[in-house]
């Protein structure tokens, strides 16, 4: 049995491309993180007052499984957001699996914060807006699948 879609409004394809977009960016860390860019990590080590070299040591320090579980953070939402453009249901799924990640990731970073990291306001901040992003994208698939613009 196949579902028929119907044409997606205007406001689907802004959210998709922007969905896109947003979760680039992760990509983009997370890629940058892995491969130890030594200039990326250096800027986002002054924040904590750590250079480079701190950053890469810590990032190494990760367990196994909280590696995989950040890259199925970011590459379940990569995902999400291209089976979204494709208007495929599966975008919700990817969208889950996204959650999950995240979710434990976002444990793990609060177990073991970057050393010499003593405020928690900004990563708490940026914890909800990356929840809230995500959680608006699963509800957002699932209310296109409901009306039928994916499939």
């Amino acid at each position: 049995m196949t579902t028929t879609r119907i044409k997606a409004p205007t406001t689907f394809w802004i959210v998709a491309v922007l969905s896109l977009l947003w979760n680039a960016f992760g990509a983009y860390d997370y890629l940058m993180t892995q491969l130890q860019n030594r200039e990326y990590l250096g800027s986002m080590g002054q924040g904590f007052g750590l250079n480079a070299d701190q950053m890469i040591a810590y990032y190494a320090a990760m367990p196994w499984w909280g590696s995989v579980f950040w890259a199925l953070g970011v590459w379940g939402s990569v995902a999400g957001s291209v089976l979204l453009l494709l208007r495929s249901r599966f975008a919700m799924h990817a969208f889950i699996v996204s959650l999950l990640g995240l979710v434990v990731t976002l444990i793990l970073g609060f177990v073991e914060p970057i050393p010499g990291q003593t405020d928690m306001t900004l990563p708490i901040i940026f914890s909800i807006i990356l929840l809230a992003v995500l959680l608006a994208l699963i509800s957002y698939s699932r209310r296109m699948i409901a009306r039928r613009v994916i499939a």
